[in-house]
């Protein structure tokens, strides 16, 4: 993946991620158990109605997901294993359209042994909205899907 998409910030597992360098997803900020990324939606990402089909808002929130449950800087108890989903639920509250800036934000709200809980939520916004200063929110956009992620460290083959 090129350095340019990752805007400055790199995580191990982005490395041979060709489905998220497809999206053009920017990675804004990843620590432990949290990450926020943005992508500006395609034609491409598009469904039959013009608007961002499911399928592209569900991978934007799983490499969200991603890249919350593994570590940036994997230590040496890390070297063997990998986290990944174990199940995940998403409910589309509105739809997106070409041209807008959506960003997910993900965030851990539980670890137990090998298994996590993360939360992930997806704004979109218009382009214009990205440059000039938040939303009173504080929220980047309108709030446009919520998607719930079990996790589930496995060993690495």
């Amino acid at each position: 993946m090129t350095e340019a998409a990752l805007s400055g910030t790199t995580h191990p597992i982005l490395e041979n991620d060709y489905a998220s360098e497809w999206m053009g997803i920017e990675v804004l900020a990843v620590t432990d158990g949290h990450a926020t990324i943005r992508m500006t939606l395609r034609q491409e990402m598009l469904n039959g109605f013009g608007m961002a089909h499911g399928g592209m808002i569900f991978a934007f929130a799983d490499t969200a997901f991603a890249l919350a449950c593994n570590p940036v800087n994997p230590g040496p108890g890390d070297a063997d294993s990998i986290t990944v989903a174990a199940g995940v639920d998403i409910n589309f509250l509105k739809p997106a359209y070409r041209g807008q800036v959506i960003t997910a934000v993900a965030d851990r709200r539980s670890s137990a042994g090998r298994s996590g809980l993360y939360d992930i939520q997806i704004f979109a916004a218009d382009p214009g909205a990205q440059t000039g200063s938040p939303p009173s929110s504080g929220q980047p956009g309108e709030l446009i899907a919520e998607f719930r992620g079990r996790s589930r460290t496995i060993p690495k083959k």
